[in-house]
């Protein structure tokens, strides 16, 4: 498959009082289509993505949201897969384009999450669950992370000071990024005397609630080459399913879905693990990035840790991972991260992040996850030759 990335552009992440939602998506949208110097006019489709706006903002029906803000009359539809609903989107605009229905589509992502007590905003991403035995019950995403963390030090020996250097190798990349909730380095220290949440997981094991959009433009080949901006293409994009409650996994250790998912991306990009420069995973917690740099083949089972203590996983190091900062320090505005990822691999590959650029970039891929692995989708981008 090749889809062409035309524009990307996202706001700033972070708590956002003076901005709706509908001031975070509008910045996102005019900035993506400023990026490639299109009009509304020339936008044929919307997906915008969004997990929490009903239950946080009030707000549903953000498809005609999207297409008032650019005062256009076209099909604009809201797209939901809990934390994957903006990976989930980018592949309903690839429907779009591949079906031959249009040329140009704008897919979007929004959240507004910190207006809100953090009580009902843990109630909302509980949702992502199997509610009916698990959130019902009184547990939380943290909670059920902390069993699958648990499940992993177990199995791997791996120690709690291993896994805290995901979440400081992660800060340190987000004290680059100007568009980052947190701007700051972190210590092992500061991680293992942080609030504790769920026992092993302290507050800075976990991806901060956040307000912000982001927003893509897709093009087929032949429009990008025609307006002058091809340059970055989609070359393979995937989904799969699991279980949705954790309980029904044969085990906790890896994510069955995120393996299927990477192991079809790889075979329609044609291209193999060791070939990717860069990627983006889902760290809502820092064992999730260690899983997921395993399921998707980086790494062996049991060795991701190990190998981020080794500085393999650090800015130009062997894979550069999560050079925005990831969830854990870029933020978490749930339907804005996916698109988010994609954002950040675009500029990679034009060569645009300044200190955080990864040298010769030429191929990353963004890992989205929603609830605890239920649904996955991989998306792998290249720079044309």
């Amino acid at each position: 498959m090749n889809i062409a990335v035309i524009g990307a552009s996202c706001t700033p992440y972070g708590e956002w009082w003076d901005k709706s939602l509908r001031d975070l998506l509008a910045q996102a949208q005019l900035a993506a289509l400023d990026d490639a110097g299109l009009a509304a006019k020339d936008i044929q489709e919307i997906f915008v993505a969004n997990m929490c706006a009903g239950q946080l903002s009030g707000q549903v029906n953000l498809g005609a949201m999207a297409a008032d803000i650019l005062g256009i009359h076209i099909p604009s539809t809201r797209i939901e897969g809990a934390c994957a609903s903006g990976a989930l989107a980018i592949r309903a605009g690839i429907a779009a384009l591949e079906s031959g229905r249009a040329e140009v589509v704008m897919v979007s992502g929004v959240e507004k999450m910190t207006d809100v007590d953090h009580a009902l905003a843990t109630e909302s991403l509980m949702s992502a669950t199997d509610y009916e035995t698990e959130g019902f019950v009184g547990a939380t995403f943290p909670g059920l992370f902390a069993l699958v963390t648990r499940a992993y030090m177990h199995q791997f020996g791996i120690t709690r000071e291993q896994l805290a250097l995901v979440s400081v190798k992660n800060h340190k990349h987000g004290a680059l990024n100007p568009r980052a909730h947190f701007r700051k380095e972190i210590s092992v220290t500061d991680v293992l005397k942080s609030s504790m949440v769920a026992d092993p997981l302290t507050l800075l094991d976990c991806s901060p609630v956040s307000d912000g959009a982001a927003c893509i433009i897709l093009s087929t080949p032949a429009f990008a080459k025609e307006i002058g901006k091809h340059g970055v293409n989609i070359i393979a994009s995937t989904q799969a399913s699991d279980t949705l409650a954790l309980s029904h996994r044969k085990e906790f250790t890896q994510f069955y879905a995120t393996q299927q998912a990477a192991q079809q991306a790889f075979m329609i990009a044609s291209i193999k693990p060791s070939d990717v420069d860069l990627v983006e995973v889902h760290d809502a917690f820092s064992m999730a990035e260690i899983i997921a740099l395993e399921d998707l083949g980086f790494f062996e089972r049991g060795t991701a840790a190990f190998a981020t203590a080794e500085g393999k996983t650090v800015l130009n190091g062997q894979l550069t991972v999560n050079s925005s900062g990831g969830l854990k320090a870029k933020g978490h505005p749930v339907g804005a991260s996916g698109i988010g990822q994609i954002v950040e691999l675009v500029q990679q590959l034009r060569g645009q992040c300044g200190v955080r650029q990864v040298n010769n970039a030429k191929i990353g891929l963004a890992h989205s996850m929603g609830g605890l692995g239920a649904t996955v989708a991989v998306h792998i981008l290249a720079k044309e030759a």
